[in-house]
């Protein structure tokens, strides 16, 4: 596509047909990267509680990289599109650039510390003396995938706010059905174990990686180029301002999950830590479908936010949260319905069933919560306003969650931890709807 014919069709093609061109490429690679983030969960199910829980445990980490590769990614999509709207391609190509160094210089330095402090990294984790072992073998092998994980989310975000969804698409599906293939046949087949799985893993990222640098390569895509990296100031300090937020909201996720394995191991062993992994990795599956359409709605957002066509902005915003609402109404009335059966798919132990059964009860009622709160972040984020984008997205994992998972379980037990996520997302969406109206007056007000 033409850099012109680009510009058109991000501005002029009516917002819910560009939403739907953009998103359902994005909710598919969000959808199947949700499968194959469960896979592992699924499969190491077959082999103990205790391996199950130790996927879970290292579940922390493994958002802490992808919050990284999400503060570089979005960081320099959110900027780059908004260059590209103002006509600034050289501009673009610079920040493209040094968005994805940066990631891979990250990544390289995550893996290098990790594996040093795989041992007491542990042991912070939350894993107990029975599920110490599986923790340790898994998180190794894990970490060293690191630079390929920031770096394929580096290119995922800025292929997709560029308008190129499919590209952005096919890169990560290639990784997820390695992934998946992978699972069984190197966990069961040359009895690897919970090894085999992060094997498993960290090739469908290698893949993924490969497929995406492809991928940026193709059409009118902005080109990584070495010569493009400049580490100046003012490209972090626009990286930070757009991938801030992303940063704070999934590294947030991260601490909460780590607090939620230690108050889950506190309170039922391994089995609680199994049921709530296992929680976190359906409910993730069910919001990689809202996000997905979100970022759909985000290359909208910042091209003609960048343009000036506020009324498009708000009128996608409009539409996305309307549609995202009914679908997590829709998918919370199923899993509130088939709870104990979705839980039972991943593990047949009746304690992990009984948990994981009341927590997924919990967490589906307040769904249909969570699309207002997700897009509003979304749109404070891809109009560059980092700060607040960075409170709100703090909310749900951080604001509202840390004191209620220290407060929750000290007064209801297992109960409290299984109840603690449901009511963050109610006081986040609380939190929301007042940022959200402010910022839609905002723009009305700008268009006059």
């Amino acid at each position: 596509m033409e850099q012109q014919d680009r510009r058109r069709y991000l501005t002029e093609t009516p917002v819910p047909r560009l939403i739907l061109s953009l998103s359902v490429p994005t909710v598919i690679s969000m959808l199947v990267t949700g499968i194959y983030n469960s896979a592992d969960t699924y499969f190491v199910g077959k082999i103990s509680t205790q391996a199950t829980a130790a996927v879970g445990l290292v579940f922390s980490v493994m958002a802490i990289i992808q919050a990284l590769g999400f503060f570089c990614g979005h960081g320099s999509g959110n900027y780059l599109s908004r260059l590209l709207g103002a006509g600034e391609r050289d501009k673009a190509n610079e920040i493209a650039a040094t968005g994805f160094a940066l990631a891979l210089l990250i990544g390289a330095a995550v893996a290098a510390a990790g594996n040093v402090y795989a041992e007491p990294l542990a042991g912070l984790l939350g894993a107990t003396d029975s599920a110490r072992a599986d923790t340790v073998a898994y998180l190794r092998i894990i970490l060293l995938g690191a630079p390929f994980m920031t770096g394929q989310f580096v290119i995922n975000n800025q292929l997709r706010f560029q308008g190129s969804a499919i590209y952005a698409m096919a890169g990560l599906m290639c990784g997820a059905v390695i992934n998946i293939a992978l699972d069984p046949l190197l966990i069961f087949g040359f009895r690897l174990g919970i090894e085999g799985a992060a094997i498993a893993t960290v090739c469908g990222q290698i893949v993924s990686f490969l497929a995406l640098l492809i991928g940026s390569r193709r059409g009118e895509n902005i080109r990584l180029h070495l010569k493009n990296v400049r580490l100046s100031g003012a490209n972090l300090l626009q990286i930070v301002n757009g991938g801030m937020p992303s940063l704070v909201r999934q590294g947030m996720a991260a601490v909460a999950t780590l607090l939620l394995n230690r108050f889950a191991k506190a309170w039922g062993g391994d089995a609680a830590i199994a049921a709530m992994s296992i929680v976190s990795r359906i409910l993730m599956l069910l919001s990689s479908a809202l996000i997905g359409f979100g970022q759909g709605y985000q290359p909208l957002c910042s091209f003609n936010y960048g343009a000036g066509r506020y009324d498009r902005v708000k009128e996608g915003y409009r539409f996305c949260v309307r549609y995202g609402t009914a679908l997590m109404a829709l998918a919370g009335a199923v899993c509130f319905a088939a709870a104990r059966p979705i839980v039972a798919c991943f593990r047949d132990d009746p304690a992990v069933i009984e948990i994981g059964t009341a927590a997924l009860r919990w967490q589906s009622a307040a769904l249909p919560l969570l699309a207002l709160t997700v897009l509003t972040n979304m749109m404070l984020q891809a109009t560059g306003k980092g700060v607040m984008a960075s409170v709100t997205s703090s909310a749900r994992s951080g604001l509202f969650f840390l004191p209620l998972i220290l407060i929750l379980p000290r007064a209801f037990g297992l109960p409290g931890v299984e109840m603690a996520q449901a009511w963050a997302d109610v006081l986040s969406f609380l939190l929301c709807v007042p940022v959200a109206r402010r910022e839609l007056r905002r723009m009305g007000a700008a268009e006059a």
